[in-house]
């Protein structure tokens, strides 16, 4: 499973990359069926919603986070300029902690997501760039 991270570069600004989140662990369900899953990681989650019209200028991410876009349109631009839209069920990992940041808008109306604060021993290298 792929997913955007944006992180800062070593010039302090923003950039886009992909990283794979290896659903390496696997299981059997009671009816006989592999479930396939990433290693465990513990996160804080909180539900937030974003309002139709917001516009931020230039800001880091607050902490690293996993976000997952519940309903709505999201844009996130970083410091070269690219920009990359996620909607319903689509997740990306916000770690720019430093430097320039990155610009959030939210499209076509409100947008609902899922924030979930991972924690400060989340090892990166678990979900490596693809």
């Amino acid at each position: 499973m792929y997913i955007t991270r944006f992180s800062t570069n070593p010039a302090g600004q923003s950039e886009f990359e992909r990283r794979d989140i290896a659903l390496s662990e696997r299981r059997q369900d009671e009816f006989g069926h592999e479930i396939r899953t990433s290693l465990p990681f513990a996160a804080e989650a909180v539900v937030v919603e974003l309002p139709a019209g917001l516009d931020q200028d230039w800001h880091g991410a607050p902490d690293r986070q996993l976000v997952v876009v519940l309903s709505g349109r999201l844009e996130v631009e970083v410091g070269d300029g690219s920009r990359r839209q996620w909607g319903p069920g689509e997740a990306f990992l916000a770690d720019d902690l430093t430097g320039q940041g990155h610009r959030t808008r939210a499209l076509d109306g409100a947008v609902r997501l899922v924030f979930l604060r991972l924690g400060a021993d989340f090892d990166l290298a678990r979900w490596p760039p693809a």
